[in-house]
């Protein structure tokens, strides 16, 4: 069983990211600006778009948060994304979702312009995914891809099975393990919470993409021998083992998983840290124009 470090990878990937934007600025071209929008004070949300705008600085770009109160109205914020798509500086920008229950998900993420959703989330973009056009790809999904690239784990005429069909990782997860690419070339199955007979079907797998949200959902008896596991889960769990008395604990049974995988992923230091680096290379494209003009 061999480890997939998604700490080290996404360390790296942000060198990379910072030295490219470094010969961007000093060949006088625009510094990538990246902007966020948070409504309200959930406490996930929060720690996400805190750790956007300390990545953004790391790479040397730039960041703007703007704030809003939980009773915002769906008009006002879908004027805030108006005037984000309007402007020239902003090269990119994200909603961070979840968004209160008065406002439509659905009807923010059609109000942002395509060519800056750099979190992959519109329908246009997912769209072109599935076609297997040039667009930007959802964080996670695309995290998970470069993982599985920088470990040149092979994947073409693999079974991958994936737990879970949400569209932010399940769904467009499955599109890109069965293009014709590298990562990729699989042949997939995708499993859910109304799939029968899914211990047998897991047991098939030679990739297995664990996103459900149920903690320690896939056990040892469900994985076969030499099977490579990336656990996308994170669910906060109680523990008296941590000060904050409560730990972050995947959708694998790791302790049981483990000594049969030729390849795991860790939670935490798994497909985590890999989402933001995703987002970041997004902007980058986005300021780039590499993407859409």
């Amino acid at each position: 069983m061999q480890l997939i470090d998604g700490k080290a990878v996404a360390a790296q990937i942000k060198l990379e990211i910072a030295e490219e934007v470094a010969q961007i600025k000093a060949a006088g071209g625009k510094t990538p600006h990246l902007a966020a929008v948070l409504v309200g004070h959930d406490g996930g949300s929060e720690t996400y778009v805190a750790n956007k705008v300390r990545a953004c600085e790391e790479v040397g770009f730039k960041s703007t948060l703007i704030r809003y109160e939980e009773d915002v109205t769906e008009k006002e914020l879908l004027a805030c994304v108006e005037l984000l798509n309007k402007d020239a500086d902003v090269d990119g920008f994200i909603v961070q979702l979840p968004l209160p229950g008065h406002i439509s998900e659905d009807k923010i993420t059609e109000a942002i312009d395509y060519r800056k959703d750099v979190d992959g989330f519109h329908p246009v973009n997912v769209g072109r995914l599935s076609l297997g056009m040039p667009c930007f790809l959802s964080a996670t999904p695309a995290g998970i891809i470069e993982l599985l690239r920088r470990y040149n784990i092979e994947t073409k005429g693999k079974h991958c099975v994936v737990l879970g069909r949400s569209n932010i990782v399940g769904k467009p997860v499955s599109m890109l393990m069965m293009q014709k690419a590298t990562p990729g070339d699989c042949t997939v199955t995708v499993c859910h919470s109304r799939t029968r007979n899914i211990k047998e079907i897991c047991l098939q797998a030679d990739i297995l993409i664990a996103a459900l949200g149920v903690p320690e959902f896939l056990r040892g008896d469900m994985v076969k021998e030499g099977s490579v596991v990336i656990d996308v889960g994170t669910t906060r769990v109680p523990s008296d083992k941590t000060k904050s008395g409560f730990k972050l604990t995947g959708d694998v049974a790791f302790n049981e998983v483990a000594p049969k995988c030729s390849w795991i992923t860790p939670v935490p230091g798994g497909v985590g840290p890999m989402t933001i680096v995703s987002l970041l290379r997004n902007t980058l494209l986005a300021g780039k124009k590499a993407i859409y003009v």
